[in-house]
Parts: structure tokens; C-alpha cells; sequence
């Protein structure tokens, strides 16, 4: 008498109750090391993309600035050799080129990266074609100096 009745509910043919049912959670760890491979990758990977010119800078106590927008970068090499970002300039071009670059923005960032070996007055002249040229917010950018604490 009680051999009609199954566990499924009465239904004969109690394999096709038990519907197999998928997951319905998504398995988000082949993502997740997805996600930890590509954020190595560019850690690794990022300070390779910088770009600039080999300047040996002096350093200083003074704070780093806080970023508003992209500076226009000058470097003066030890040699005397300036460059406008990456491109090579003569010191007579510097005022053109940073007008053509900057348009009627003269509020514009300069950033100035001497050579710590450069003589002073080829410095200051590339700073006084730069504010000749209508600029008036120019830095001259140094290494952090790495101090120890002075223990007593």
C-alpha cells in the first residue's frame, strides 16, 4: 500500500522531479586572478612609460607641488642643452615654443629641471625667457633630500 508513493510527491517517474538545478551564483574567481594578473602587469609596466630627459637634480627641503593640470616640463642639461619636454630647443625659442604650445593660457605650469652641475646664469636666463614670454607660474623642480632623523 505504501509502495505507490515516492519521496518526489506522489509523481510517478521521480527522475524527472529532480530537475537538476544550475548554480546561480557566478564564480568570480577566475576573475579575481584575471584582475591580480593585469594589476602586476602595470605596476611593472608604468614606470617604464614615463618619459623625459636625464637631468641630475639638485635637492631641496621643499615640498612637492599639488597637481592641477599638466605642466609644461623645460629641461637644462649639464652640457647647457635645453629641451621643451623631449624636443630639443635652442634658448631663443623657448618664448615661441611655449606660446605656440600653450596658446592665451599664460597660467600654464612650468617646470624647470636644471642640472645640478649647470652654471647659475644659464639658468635663470632660460627663467627669464620663460617669464619674458608672459609666464608667471614657473618651479624649479629639485629631488627630496632623504634626512635621517637626528637622534639625541
Amino acid at each position: 500500500m505504501a509502495g505507490g508513493i515516492n519521496s518526489s510527491g506522489g509523481n510517478s517517474g521521480g527522475r524527472r522531479s529532480r530537475r537538476r538545478n544550475g548554480f546561480s551564483e557566478i564564480n568570480v574567481t577566475p576573475m579575481v586572478d584575471v584582475m591580480l594578473v593585469l594589476l602586476i602587469i602595470f605596476m611593472v609596466a608604468a614606470p617604464m612609460l614615463t618619459e623625459g630627459v636625464k637631468v641630475d637634480l639638485p635637492q631641496a627641503k621643499a615640498s612637492p607641488l599639488q597637481d592641477q593640470d599638466k605642466p609644461l616640463n623645460i629641461y637644462v642639461q649639464k652640457d647647457g642643452k635645453i629641451s621643451l619636454e623631449t624636443n630639443p630647443i635652442l634658448i631663443d625659442e623657448i618664448a615661441n615654443k611655449l606660446k605656440a604650445i600653450a596658446g592665451e593660457k599664460v597660467d600654464t605650469r612650468i617646470f624647470i629641471r636644471g642640472d645640478k652641475g649647470l652654471d647659475y646664469g644659464r639658468m635663470m636666463r632660460v627663467v627669464g625667457e620663460v617669464n619674458a614670454a608672459g609666464f608667471s607660474k614657473i618651479a624649479l623642480i629639485t629631488d627630496q633630500i632623504d634626512e635621517a632623523p637626528v637622534k639625541k
